[in-house]
């Protein structure tokens, strides 16, 4: 997949599709900054001396928003973001931040069924509660069946549709010069 040199691209889906799989899996021809909550999850814990992830959640969600828009405000190359991206007013944050740090948008949509985003949780140690993986999870298959009906999605660039299977290998990205 070609992208430019100055893009956000954002990795979304709903939680346990497999966007962090993807992520450690990517390939590039250039120097890509990769973005997944989990980094910041990993660092908190270290230093949460056994407090429970749910109080800490707000944090995480806050320090990976904010890496993000760093990364695009000073970073030369691409940068590739986790983020489950569900809900319109997150896809819309992306795109303003885009806009302000004068990046190209692509929304790498990762799909997979409910059933499976459960077992992709429980296989890495982070399910989250029902009630909100259910909200995600309705989201995801309106967004699933726009993106099917061939649905433009206002600002974004491109929009690319891949199921965990189509992507089971990784990505490569070849950036533009």
């Amino acid at each position: 997949m070609r992208v430019g040199r100055r893009s956000l691209v954002v990795l979304a889906g709903v939680p346990g599709a497999g966007k962090s799989t993807v992520l450690t899996k990517m390939r590039a021809d250039a120097d890509v900054v990769r973005l997944d909550s989990e980094q910041v999850r990993a660092r908190l814990r270290g230093r949460s001396s056994g407090v429970p992830y749910r109080y800490y959640r707000p944090l995480v969600h806050l320090l990976h928003r904010s890496r993000i828009a760093w990364a695009c405000l000073t970073c030369p190359g691409p940068v590739v973001a986790h983020e489950p991206a569900t809900r319109a007013s997150t896809r819309l944050m992306l795109l303003v931040l885009a806009r302000l740090s004068g990046r190209r948008t692509v929304l790498l949509w990762l799909h997979t069924d409910a059933d499976s985003a459960l077992d992709g949780q429980r296989a890495r140690g982070r399910l989250i509660r029902s009630g909100s993986f259910r909200r995600h999870v309705l989201r995801a298959e309106r967004m699933h069946r726009r993106l099917l009906a061939g649905e433009r999605l206002g600002g974004w660039r491109r929009v690319h549709l891949f199921t965990r299977s189509q992507v089971a290998g990784g990505l490569r990205l070849d950036v533009e010069t």
